[in-house]
């Protein structure tokens, strides 16, 4: 599984997919960033939320770099079971570099307010990843290998990027049918720290909804192996 992970990885360098997204973030990062000093945790909590969409994207493209023949024979030679989650943990491999690359920028351009910076670090971290395993499942979702055309996976990509804007606002009549993303933004906008219970749920809650995700994407591609 690890020599399958790292030629995923390759590929997806060697192939010239990783262009458009790494503009994308930069882009991104650079109009998020570029109007001055912020507290860390409140400047970690949006770039997170700005990064999800891009963060699903890179996803959806490491999963659908591998051609269809050869991700069949990838499953005869280790399994269903060890395939898919091969394409899942090469797809979080890319989001996290995006993740590190998003908490250094703003720090090394300045953006970032130095007294807020120890607990901000943390907090941006704890932010980043929960958008990064929500988006993580999106992508693979939205992969070929679910949706089988490219005109069905941009649609899948799409909604959740849209529905997560529109149903993560305060007041939502369904929250939970989306990530915490705005949610973990709106905890982290204030001087004061974040509770740690509510944290927790928020934790909790961009867990059980990627499990839920992946679950329905390994079905998926059982069904239509």
């Amino acid at each position: 599984m690890i020599a399958l992970i790292r030629m995923r990885l390759t590929a997806f360098l060697v192939s010239g997919r990783v262009i458009a997204p790494a503009v994308a973030v930069l882009a991104v990062l650079a109009v998020l960033h570029g109007g001055g000093t912020s507290p860390a945790a409140s400047a970690y909590g949006y770039s997170a939320t700005v990064l999800f969409p891009v963060l699903a994207w890179s996803a959806k493209l490491v999963l659908d770099t591998e051609p269809d023949v050869q991700r069949r024979l990838a499953r005869i030679s280790i399994g269903a079971g060890a395939e898919g989650a091969a394409g899942v943990l090469a797809a979080a491999i890319v989001g996290l570099a995006v993740c590190v690359l998003a908490m250094i920028v703003p720090i090394a351009i300045g953006a970032i307010s130095f007294s807020s910076l120890v607990g901000g670090l943390v907090l941006g971290a704890l932010a980043h990843l929960l958008a990064l395993v929500a988006a993580v499942a999106l992508g693979a979702l939205a992969s070929r290998a679910v949706t089988r055309s490219i005109g069905k996976g941009v649609m899948v990509l799409a909604t959740g990027a849209v529905l997560y804007i529109v149903l993560g606002l305060k007041g939502s009549i369904a929250p939970w049918l989306v990530p915490p993303v705005l949610a973990t933004a709106r905890a982290l906008n204030g001087d004061a720290l974040p509770d740690p219970a509510r944290l927790g749920v928020l934790s909790a809650w961009a867990a059980g909804w990627s499990l839920v995700v992946l679950a329905g994407y390994a079905w998926l591609r059982r069904r239509r192996a």
